[in-house]
């Protein structure tokens, strides 16, 4: 859904084309005006309580897709996390391993935990382990973000990249199903030219519809083709498994088959492993997975249907696994950005998008774009929605944007908004500032704005208004920061890209790879 509020006085109503993904409504500016911040505010809870998310247009123009796979925003594989307290490993005396150095952990910025189950949890004791759970995820990015390499460039020093060839059951054949992955529509088109998707001629050169869950796929392609990358695994220090295994939750998502067998490929790959001499060397310390799904789409409880149970097994905690979501009690457990609809090819790719963004008329105050959740369908009318194009221009002329938690708490749209020059607007922590410590700053004030979501369900701060009352230079700071400072590292650039000035997504991730297995022989470091 789309919704946008307009800085300027209200035009009069267009007429719609027919192949909009669409649908407007006009109300007069002086009868619009006429509306209380808190009764608007009231509209906007609704639409957000009902989980049909975007704000847009000249006047109040609504636009919303619904949960069926004709959105790039709208594909979930049922998720619904659930981030309850592991109290069995959390408490008083907990601690991770590695150990940090240093001072001990600044107390938490944000005031509580979302999704913390209160059921395992008495009410007398709910803050404290809130505020240790909170303490123990802090200390993990801090760990992460030591593992951060100070080189801007690939260098690879002996530390070579090798990358298993794996029985194409993993993950070539699981591409060959994308036809019959998704009932009422063709998925190969969202995963074709190895994972790009099909060009974006609109948006121009490096635009493609790269749907959110083709990570597998991308960073497979990109490996194959880094300096690093050796034949013998003797001449290795990291070693890539390209197993494909969101494509292998996907396609059985849609089916009615047993839990064995939606964790029979995973078991497979372990046993494949563990026959690997590599493998047995460290067990599986110095391996890495890229998983294009979140976390616990690989983390199955009894109580839910949802994904497998991979990244449960005992073999599987060792290796490093590379997410679109962290799970944040799992030390490695890395997050890495979404994939964005932009992979541009060279320096001058990514140049010509900032002096584009950084000059954009933003004639909207504040977006917000999403989907409806199937509960809601039938409480507002469900239309075609949630064209890459539509949604950037959205964003391109878009003060802010704002990102509150969807079927689990990370958005693809955050990155779609930083790469657009449209700050994000967070209501939890755990969407971007708990996920992302290797592309993400640890200030998060120099690019997004926080606002507790219980705040504002209580009515306590009016959004709107509080954006309204940013200064100019202030939202000026902070897009220059996210366009000049971020923004090349959150893309992932073409599978030949040649970027010489910048570190892409990529790159970033693979330098820090390599810096944290340089360091497995050094326990005082790792």
């Amino acid at each position: 859904m789309a919704v946008s509020v307009s800085r300027k006085r209200l035009k009069s109503s267009r007429k719609l084309e027919a192949k909009q993904c669409y649908f407007g409504f006009t109300i007069l500016y002086n009868f619009f005006s006429r509306i209380s911040a808190a009764v608007f505010l009231l509209i906007l809870i609704y639409m957000w309580s009902s989980f049909s998310t975007i704000i847009t247009g000249n006047i109040i123009h609504v636009c919303f897709s619904t949960r069926k796979l004709n959105s790039l925003y709208c594909l979930s594989a049922g998720t619904r996390p659930s981030f309850e307290i592991p109290t069995t490993s959390i408490n008083k005396n907990s601690s991770i391993t590695p150990q940090i150095e240093g001072n001990e952990t600044e107390p938490a910025k944000f005031p509580g935990i979302p999704y913390v189950a209160t059921s395992r949890v008495g009410n007398n004791d709910r803050d404290e382990e809130v505020a240790n759970a909170v303490k123990v995820i802090e200390e993990q990015l801090q760990v992460h973000r030591s593992w951060k390499s100070d080189k801007n460039y690939a260098t690879c020093d002996g530390q070579g990249i090798y990358v298993y060839d794996l029985p194409s059951k993993f993950n070539k054949d699981l591409v060959g199903q994308c036809h019959d992955m998704v009932p009422w529509q063709d998925f190969c088109k969202y995963i074709s030219n190895e994972g790009f998707g099909e060009p974006i001629t609109k948006l121009g050169r490096g635009w493609y519809q790269t749907h959110q869950y083709s990570l597998e796929l991308i960073f497979h392609s990109r490996v194959l083709k880094h300096p690093c990358r050796v034949y013998s695994e003797n001449d290795a220090k990291l070693f890539y498994v390209p197993f494909y295994g969101g494509l292998d939750i996907l396609r059985w998502h849609f089916k009615n088959v047993s839990n064995d067998v939606k964790d029979s490929l995973g078991l497979e790959l372990v046993k494949w492993l563990e026959r690997q001499r590599p493998w047995n060397r460290n067990s599986g310390k110095d391996h890495v997975f890229v998983l294009g799904k979140i976390s616990w789409d690989f983390r199955r409880t009894s109580e839910s249907p949802w994904g497998t149970r991979l990244l449960e097994l005992d073999k599987m905690q060792n290796p490093m696994k590379l997410l679109i979501e962290r799970q944040p009690w799992h030390v490695n457990d890395i997050g890495i950005p979404h994939p964005t609809y932009f992979h541009p090819h060279s320096d001058n790719d990514i140049i010509a998008w900032q002096l584009k963004i950084m000059r954009s008329n933003r004639k909207n105050l504040v977006s917000f774009a999403g989907a409806a959740r199937a509960e809601a369908e039938d409480n507002i009318s469900s239309v075609k929605c949630g064209e890459a194009e539509s949604i950037i221009e959205l964003f391109v002329e878009s003060e802010f944007c704002l990102q509150p938690p969807g079927d689990s708490p990370t958005r693809k749209s955050v990155f779609d908004s930083l790469i657009s020059g449209c700050i994000p607007v967070l209501f939890d922590p755990f969407t971007a500032y708990y996920q992302y410590p290797w592309h993400l700053p640890e200030d998060h004030d120099k690019y997004s704005v926080f606002m507790d979501k219980k705040e504002v369900r209580q009515m306590n701060v009016n959004v709107v208004e509080r954006l309204a009352n940013i200064s100019s230079r202030e939202r000026e700071n902070m897009r220059r920061y996210i366009i000049y400072e971020l923004l090349p590292g959150l893309v992932y650039g073409d599978h030949n890209a040649e970027l010489e000035k910048f570190q892409d997504a990529f790159a970033i991730t693979m330098n820090n790879l390599l810096e944290r297995v340089s360091r497995l022989d050094e326990p005082h470091k790792a």
